[in-house]
C-alpha cells in the first residue's frame, strides 16, 4: 500500500504518519511538504492525504495534477477551513477531514480508503483461470475473436494471449473502460490513439474494425471516458 501525505505542518505530518503506523503497521508513508515536491516524486500512490492551503502550489492544483496522471488514486483532503469543499468535491475526492484531525474520524477513513484501493486494484486486473495469469487492465490494448478462442493484446513482454473464452464474458469482467467496437474486437479506451467511421487506431499502431451502425454510439462513450478521469495512455 503506498502512501503519501503532503502537508506544509510538521505537526500535522508527524500526526497523520502515526495515524497511520497505528493501523497500518507494515505501511511506510512518504512525507512531503509541498505539492511541487510530491508531484515531483513522480511515484504512483493509492492513498494521498493532502493538505489544501500550502505554501506554493495549493493541494486543489496539486490534486488537479495527480488526476492528470493517474485517475484511481484516492485523494483524502486535510484542511482548517470548509470553504474548499466543493472544489475537493470536484475533483472526485474519496474524504474531505477538517483540522485538528480527531483519530476516530481519521481511523473510519482511512477503513474505507483502504476498502476503496482493493475494489479499484480489483477493476484493474483481469485474472485468467485457465493460464493462473493476471493482467492489469491497464497492459490491455485489445482483445480479438479468433473463433473458439480469443487474443488478448498486451502492451507487455506477455505479448499476444490466446485462451479459449467468449467476448461477453471477457467484457463482464472489463467493464466500461473497453468498449465492444466490433463482434471481433473489444477495445482498451485508453489505448486509443484516433478512429474514423469504420476503424479504430490503437496506440501499437494495430487497426481494428468500428462497425458503422456504432459510430455515434462509440464517439458518445469515448467522450464520457474522457470527461470522467479516463486517461489516454499513450
Amino acid at each position: 500500500m503506498n502512501i503519501a501525505v503532503a502537508d506544509d505542518e510538521r505537526v500535522i505530518r508527524e500526526q497523520v504518519g502515526a495515524l497511520i503506523a497505528k493501523q497500518i503497521p507494515d505501511c511506510c508513508p512518504d512525507f512531503y511538504a509541498t505539492g511541487e515536491e510530491l508531484l515531483g516524486a513522480e511515484k504512483r500512490f493509492d492513498i494521498v492525504f493532502l493538505d489544501i492551503q500550502m505554501d506554493g502550489m495549493d493541494g486543489i492544483e496539486t490534486a488537479r495534477s495527480l488526476r492528470e496522471r493517474q485517475d484511481d488514486i484516492v485523494l483524502i483532503f486535510i484542511t482548517g477551513n470548509r470553504e474548499y469543499v466543493f472544489e475537493a468535491l470536484d475533483l472526485y475526492a474519496f474524504h474531505y477531514l477538517l483540522k485538528p484531525v480527531a483519530e476516530s474520524k481519521f481511523r473510519e477513513v482511512l477503513e474505507r480508503a483502504v476498502g476503496e484501493v482493493s475494489k479499484r486494484r480489483a477493476k484493474r486486473e483481469l485474472f485468467i483461470k485457465k493460464k493462473n495469469l493476471t493482467l492489469n487492465q491497464s497492459d490491455i490494448l485489445y482483445i480479438e475473436s479468433r473463433a473458439k478462442k480469443v487474443a488478448i493484446h498486451t502492451a507487455g513482454a506477455k505479448g499476444v494471449i490466446e485462451i479459449y473464452a467468449t467476448m461477453e464474458e471477457l467484457a463482464g469482467q472489463l467493464g466500461e473502460n473497453f468498449y465492444r467496437s466490433h463482434r471481433a474486437y473489444l477495445v482498451n479506451m485508453a489505448h486509443i490513439t484516433e478512429y474514423d467511421n469504420d476503424s479504430i487506431t490503437i496506440s501499437n499502431g494495430d487497426k481494428v474494425w468500428l462497425t458503422k451502425k456504432k459510430y455515434g454510439e462509440f464517439v458518445k462513450a469515448y467522450m464520457w471516458y474522457l470527461q470522467n478521469g479516463g486517461i489516454p495512455d499513450v
